[in-house]
């Protein structure tokens, strides 16, 4: 249930209104925007939960109950499209930031020379792995904290903020002294402990849609770090799994516009993953765009032939920098930048 405000509802009344929930056993979520603020009622309690305590009180203009399971991270509770900083710019504005980078961060000559190429082909962000969930646990699973070091380093040389993924609670600490932003990938969009964990850490996340989760299952692990208090969340589509073996997972293009209706967060979308193929990924990049995604997160290496995950998928500095040019043109001609 939200409660919406009067416009020039007074702080007064709207604190009167915060502690009628919290009275009742709930807690209360403020949105405040430019027109009028929203007090989002959340959570459970043996007492009943009555429209009628709410709209009879002052300052309240109406009482509206949301059906979505996912109440913080619905549309009715923050219409306006949330808002994420990065590099100067924000994610979910007219803009269209591009993060790129190498899979994993192989070594400190490597991710530094390769931000800086990043840099030059029009990059607003650095992605790089430092821990490396692998299906098998022979592959390389990256240099830990000290992967972690050379990106920090790696944003000192070149300003790009850093994206890298999170694995475990136990890394949040650790990963929120060196990152930007934290990354939850697929493998873990239902790891409840970490996502409560990334909620706490009040750091921007970049949720990853899991390989066979609905648009409904990711806007409930949204959810969970909504609910600790950390609003700068973005969602990502990176592909699910289905049928089809032509690409590495089925790119839901879909799922770009039914986010955007459903959900005031920040939609990035991933074309490296959802193909597994760089001839793809500037098609899907393209279509991305002209559907109304906010960010796109590219793979892209200096050597893909050599790269020790995920070559298959990366771009070379020179086709991202081709790729840029034309996402600029498509963003210009759906009324975006890039």
């Amino acid at each position: 249930m939200i409660v919406v405000m009067q416009h020039g509802a007074t702080a007064r009344q709207i604190a009167d209104v915060i502690a009628r929930i919290e009275q009742d056993g709930y807690k209360a979520h403020l949105s405040e925007g430019e027109e009028r603020t929203i007090v989002g009622v959340v959570g459970e309690s043996p007492t009943p939960l009555r429209q009628e305590h709410y709209e009879t009180q002052p300052g309240v203009d109406k009482v509206v109950r949301i059906t979505e399971a996912y109440k913080l991270a619905s549309r009715t509770f923050h219409p306006a499209t949330t808002l994420v900083p990065l590099n100067g710019t924000q994610v979910g504005g007219k803009k269209i930031p591009i993060i790129a980078g190498p899979c994993s961060v192989e070594s400190r000559e490597q991710i530094i020379e390769t931000a800086c190429a990043m840099l030059e082909a029009g990059a607003t962000a650095l992605r790089g792995g430092a821990f490396k969930p692998r299906t098998s646990p022979y592959s390389f699973q990256g240099h830990g904290e000290k992967g972690l070091q050379w990106l920090a380093e790696a944003r000192d040389i070149t300003g790009l903020p850093i994206v890298t993924e999170v694995m475990d609670a136990s890394q949040v600490e650790m990963v929120c002294h060196y990152a930007d932003v934290l990354q939850v990938g697929a493998r873990n969009m239902q790891n409840f402990t970490l996502l409560n964990a990334v909620g706490q850490s009040q750091h921007p996340v970049l949720l990853k849609r899991g390989m066979s989760a609905t648009v409904t299952d990711l806007l409930m692990s949204a959810e969970y770090i909504l609910a600790n208090g950390n609003t700068r969340v973005m969602v990502c589509e990176r592909g699910i799994r289905t049928f089809e073996t032509a690409t590495r997972n089925t790119a839901d293009i879909n799922a770009i516009p039914v986010l955007k209706q459903k959900t005031h967060l920040p939609v990035v979308f991933d074309p490296s993953h959802a193909t597994g193929k760089s001839e793809y990924v500037e098609s899907l990049s393209l279509a991305a765009v002209a559907a109304g995604v906010d960010a796109l997160i590219i793979e892209a290496h200096l050597d893909p032939a050599n790269a020790m995950s995920d070559g298959r998928q990366s771009l070379t500095p020179e086709q991202l920098t081709k790729l840029v040019a034309k996402v600029r043109r498509v963003a210009e001609a759906v009324d975006r930048m890039a």
